[in-house]
């Protein structure tokens, strides 16, 4: 049967490479890529208290880079860092911009990119393609299997004590990427499972986004959910397994892809109060949301979760909902076997917040209104206790 395809649009940075131990030979890269040589790299400092710079730094000044390392990126990026950044490499005269690390530093990195080029207040660039004129060039290296931050074209920054605030635009898009999988080796295993689960939440929140799914975005955010199911716990039992801290970077990043072109909904509009409110990691947020929303979508959304339980499952005969139901019990059973907190009161949550929380999430419209099922306040406040 012919089927006919709704109009729509897929964006992804200019180029992506994959090469275990690439950082070593970054200068060799980068050369081959670019005819920029003053360099600023974005990042935090234990990456560069730990050496994980180190290789990368001596590449680059072989091949004849100038760096400048900004080294003060935090969780939950405030704007005053973003800022601090921009001073530097104005400072440096950067013509060239790196995020490596987690997805704060690499957010960092994007905005840092467009500044650097702009006089546009940063006010007035929150929101979706608000963004105005060209960017400096700009590379993504992750260290995390993650947030997917360096194939999407977002930026979260906290605001004020609780809040945070998004730039959605395309110049945020990087032009090239660097997936090194052995750059992810020393991630402790808490933080492999969170940001693990925060990549197959993107993927199964792209594909059952009521807005702007697409073929391509269905099948990375299907090949993601494959790689990263099949080798979380591996990776969080055995971090020095190359196959699957490979497979975990490349489904990070996939479902990156997916995700950035069909958003995601509810986990993380409940997701993100959670970290406003308690400071607690994104990945870790997403995780302790996930099955109070895959359970409350299921009216909607079981035929979605019964095609993606084919592919971390494998088909079977059973009917739809039985495959939804079954689905969604690997989930959580995957998320527990990966050894990350189940609860929000394991991470100190105050059941007395839940209310507080529960209409800062009605904050998160641009997410909850790609939610297969509408979501009222009362609703994320059972949700919440659910999760509780």
């Amino acid at each position: 049967m012919t089927e006919e395809f709704k109009p729509f649009t897929f964006n992804t940075p200019g180029s992506m490479h994959l090469e275990w131990g690439g950082a070593s030979r970054l200068g060799e890269l980068l050369g081959e890529w670019f005819e920029q040589r003053k360099l600023l790299i974005v990042t935090d400092k234990f990456l560069h208290e730990q050496g994980l710079l180190n290789e990368a730094k001596a590449s680059l000044a072989a091949c004849g880079f100038d760096v400048a390392v900004f080294d003060d990126v935090v969780a939950d990026p405030p704007e005053a860092v973003l800022l601090a950044c921009v001073e530097q490499g104005k400072a440096v005269d950067a013509d060239i911009v790196l995020g490596l690390g987690g997805g704060s530093s690499m957010d960092i990195a994007k905005l840092v990119a467009v500044m650097l080029k702009s006089e546009q207040p940063l006010a007035d660039m929150y929101g979706i393609g608000n963004i105005k004129g060209s960017r400096t060039p700009l590379v993504q290296v992750p260290t995390t299997a993650g947030t997917g931050s360096e194939v999407t074209n977002i930026t979260i920054l906290t605001t004020g004590e609780t809040t945070k605030m998004g730039v959605v635009a395309q110049q945020l898009y990087a032009d090239r990427v660097l997936l090194d999988a052995q750059l992810t080796v020393g991630l402790p295993a808490a933080a492999t499972a969170a940001t693990g689960i925060d990549a197959m939440v993107h993927a199964i929140e792209a594909y059952t986004s009521v807005h702007r799914k697409n073929p391509l975005s269905d099948a990375l955010a299907r090949e993601a959910l494959r790689l990263l199911c099949g080798n979380l716990v591996t990776a969080c039992q055995d971090g020095s397994n190359r196959a699957a801290r490979e497979a975990m970077l490349l489904g990070s990043n996939l479902a990156g892809q997916a995700f950035s072109n069909s958003p995601v909904a509810a986990v993380h509009a409940l997701a993100y109060p959670l970290g406003g409110h308690y400071h607690l990691p994104h990945g870790l947020t997403n995780a302790l949301m996930l099955g109070p929303v895959l359970r409350f979508n299921m009216a909607a959304a079981a035929p979605l979760y019964a095609e993606l339980a084919d592919v971390v499952l494998g088909p079977d005969k059973a009917d739809v909902q039985a495959r939804s139901e079954r689905f969604v019990e690997y989930m959580q059973e995957l998320m527990n076997r990966s050894g990350a907190p189940q609860r929000l009161r394991d991470v100190n949550v105050s059941e007395d917040s839940l209310p507080t929380l529960a209409k800062d999430a009605m904050l998160q419209s641009r997410l909850l209104m790609n939610n297969p099922v509408a979501v009222t306040e009362a609703d994320a406040l059972a949700l919440y206790r659910e999760a509780y």
